[in-house]
């Protein structure tokens, strides 16, 4: 029965049947969280890969060999109506997420969606109104966050709620990547409003919003803007219809979103927020660094070292008080517990595991899984106000001295 826990003679024990929508880069990445959870992880609840959809059949065949699905769809409500599937994984351009998580959990399945939730406010909350109905029947609803699931992210989120910092006094977040510095680099549906929502904003900020409200333990309140879009045309890709998204130059599309976004805000406590996210910082790959100041300590954490934790404490006398390295591979660490002996490193991948166990973990005892769909709609109010800020955001000349 769909939602349910299925219960037959396909394994041992229980066993849960996922179902993906989506099978390219973020399709990879959970794929490999799917396939690799109940290899490492004590699970009360099999995961069983039983299909992955997309719209071309040959590729997303060649998608389910490499990866170990069993099956294969071409539209995604035949997934959603499979019986062998109990869990929609939502691995799709922000613009479908909210049809199909909607009718996912309407039809009694479990789901997991990619970030940010949808690419509008109204989206999220439609998705938010279903994932609160289906709670009430049993059904388990989670966005994709992954980086929450970095064990010194989850473990610096211990030493704050833990008071090791005590008051929060700053927050500071960069999230830099540089693939769009080529002008020439072709118009893909990242660039194209209707189908991204927005650009580095929605792509890379949803990261940081987030993760500022998970370390902090509370909401940002309120949010002041900037955003740049650097190369406002490029190419077509090579296929596209002629005419797609066209402007004024032959074979080029018009770029409806930003390519950065710069803004502060402040938590519910009065603590300060600063955040950037761009994909214009030349050789920056995927650098999302953070720090957290309070007034009795900071920490300070770097996705490029991400086994590795700075912590300050305040309270340590100054002739030998400083930042000390604390890496983040032992037993007792979140997550560690069932991987390699200390200090040995884990990575990018390993996010979408631990995601994938939490997951299972929620849906066996019931318990509402972190983050859920109204912190999902928390992120893209933040998000949503960040760009009617910028939108209005007044430039001020300064009187000469």
């Amino acid at each position: 029965m769909a939602g349910k826990v299925r219960t037959d003679g396909r394994a041992a024990g229980r066993t849960l049947g996922i179902g993906m929508v989506g099978y390219a880069f973020m399709g990879a990445a959970h794929s490999q969280g799917w396939r690799t959870v109940g290899r490492v992880f004590d699970l009360p609840l099999r995961p069983v890969l039983a299909a992955v959809c997309g719209r071309d059949a040959t590729a997303v065949r060649a998608a389910a060999d490499r990866h170990g699905w069993a099956a294969t769809e071409t539209d995604w409500r035949d997934l959603v109506a499979r019986d062998d599937v109990d869990v929609v994984d939502v691995c799709t351009p922000g613009d479908s997420h909210a049809e199909i998580a909607v009718a996912a959990l309407e039809a009694g399945k479990h789901v997991l969606c990619e970030k940010p939730l949808a690419n509008t406010v109204a989206e999220a909350e439609a998705m938010a109104a279903a994932a609160a109905r289906a709670r009430d029947r049993g059904q388990a609803a989670m966005v994709g966050f992954n980086y929450r699931r970095v064990p010194a992210m989850a473990y610096a989120r211990e030493l704050v709620a833990d008071g090791r910092l005590g008051a929060l006094r700053h927050v500071r977040l960069t999230y830099l990547q540089d693939w769009l510095v080529d002008p020439d680099f072709p118009l893909t549906w990242r660039l194209e409003r209707e189908h991204a929502g927005s650009g580095a904003l929605g792509d890379l900020g949803a990261h940081i919003v987030d993760l500022a409200q998970y370390l902090a333990g509370e909401p940002i309140v309120g949010v002041s803007a900037l955003t740049e879009t650097f190369v406002r045309e490029r190419p077509l890709p090579a296929g596209a219809p002629a005419g797609l998204s066209a402007s004024g130059g032959a074979g080029r599309g018009t770029v409806t979103v930003d390519d950065a976004a710069l803004f502060t805000g402040r938590l519910a406590s009065g603590a300060l927020v600063s955040f950037e996210a761009t994909r214009m910082a030349a050789g920056r790959k995927n650098a999302l660094r953070l720090e957290i100041n309070g007034a009795r300590g900071s920490l300070a954490f770097d996705l490029e070292r991400l086994n590795e934790l700075s912590f300050y404490d305040g309270g340590e006398p100054a002739r030998s008080a400083g930042f000390r390295r604390i890496l983040v591979t032992e037993p007792d660490h979140p997550y560690l517990e069932a991987w390699w002996p200390p200090g040995h490193a884990l990575g990018y991948e390993h996010t979408f595991a631990h995601q994938a166990r939490d997951l299972v973990h929620a849906i066996a005892s019931g318990a509402e899984p972190v983050p859920s769909f109204a912190d999902g709609l928390r992120v893209q109010r933040v998000l949503a106000a960040v760009e009617e800020s910028a939108e209005k955001n007044a430039v001020y000349t300064p009187v000469p001295l």
